[in-house]
């Protein structure tokens, strides 16, 4: 399934929804109309919000499946509780961040290819302890934007870049996972633009520390969570095929795939949870795949850094497309 956070195009507070076809669901309006119509309680005691139900995934998964099986196909537009639809276009929506509200926020670096050309730009062979270690720094859980929101330029900088990468949404939450056990943790996939201002954390890391205000500005997460069952068919020698672009003002830029990943999603579990309790929620990302920003293509190949006006589109095959224009 693909889940959702969404406003209506009134904007009204966020809502939980699925997605199906091209309508969104809304799960409690959904849930409170079987209660009605076909008198199944079992619907009303599912969180309001995807967050909440990330903390129970297992059990609230398994009610979001059958919710969606109850709800026929047809006469979708006619259906009401309190005169309020239970589905909606989704063109007729303004999707958010799956989960708006993240305790926290890792992003990894483990795509190989990426990272040797990053370390190369600063006149660094690799590091053969990056083969061991899956390293991660914590952004800023805050500053989060939707698929279609307009993301405001960053003071301070002439640099501005994008990022491809996708991310997982963590369900359950614990301490000291193994990574044979971290697949049950994995809620779903979503699309990450960690967007970047290259001079700013290039003044910052000659210091040894960070990226800080480099990377807290801003980052982008849609446009739906799309659960694990949706990719099966993805799989091929433990590695997840799905190809992943960017496309800037409608010119393609970065072309790369998710199998190029080094350190696999079960492995940052591990060294996330080490010591700590990962929360319902929380979000991890894989890190800029080969090719995936304009630092390691090189500006002038690309026609510059981002500035105001660009349209920035990244796609990831099976999961879906997100965009932003900066401002």
């Amino acid at each position: 399934m693909k889940f959702v956070t969404y406003r209506n195009i009134d904007g009204e507070t966020p809502r939980f929804g699925f997605k199906r076809g091209e309508i969104i669901i809304d799960v409690i309006r959904s849930g409170i109309w079987v209660n009605e119509n076909k008198k199944d309680s079992s619907f009303l005691t599912i969180p309001t919000t995807l967050k909440l139900a990330l903390v129970n995934w297992d059990r609230n998964f398994s009610k979001l499946k059958n919710l969606n099986q109850a709800i026929p196909d047809t006469n979708l537009s006619s259906m009401e509780v309190d005169e309020k639809p239970i589905a909606i276009k989704e063109s007729e929506t303004n999707l958010l961040p799956p989960v708006t509200n993240p305790n926290t926020f890792r992003d990894f670096y483990a795509f190989e290819q990426h990272v040797k050309a990053a370390r190369k730009l600063r006149g660094l062979e690799m590091h053969p302890d990056w083969y061991k270690i899956p390293i991660f720094y914590f952004s800023n859980p805050t500053t989060l934007y939707g698929h279609g929101a307009i993301v405001p330029y960053p003071a301070g900088t002439e640099e501005l870049d994008f990022e491809l990468e996708f991310a997982i949404i963590i369900a359950n939450g614990g301490r000291d996972i193994k990574k044979e056990n971290a697949d049950k943790m994995i809620a779903g996939y979503t699309i990450l633009n960690d967007w970047s201002a290259r001079d700013l954390q290039r003044e910052e890391m000659q210091l040894n520390l960070g990226p800080a205000k480099g990377k807290d500005f801003a980052n982008s997460f849609g446009p739906y969570m799309v659960t694990p069952d949706e990719l099966t068919d993805a799989w091929d020698s433990n590695k997840l095929h799905l190809r992943m672009t960017c496309h800037v003002n409608g010119k393609l830029i970065s072309d790369g795939n998710t199998n190029d990943l080094y350190h696999s999603f079960p492995t940052m579990i591990e060294r996330a949870s080490m010591n700590v309790d990962l929360q319902p929620g929380d979000y991890i990302g894989s890190g800029t795949v080969g090719t995936g920003c304009i630092l390691e293509l090189k500006p002038e190949s690309t026609g510059g850094w981002l500035k105001k006006g660009d349209v920035v589109r990244l796609e990831i095959e099976h999961i879906g497309v997100l965009e932003n224009t900066i401002v």
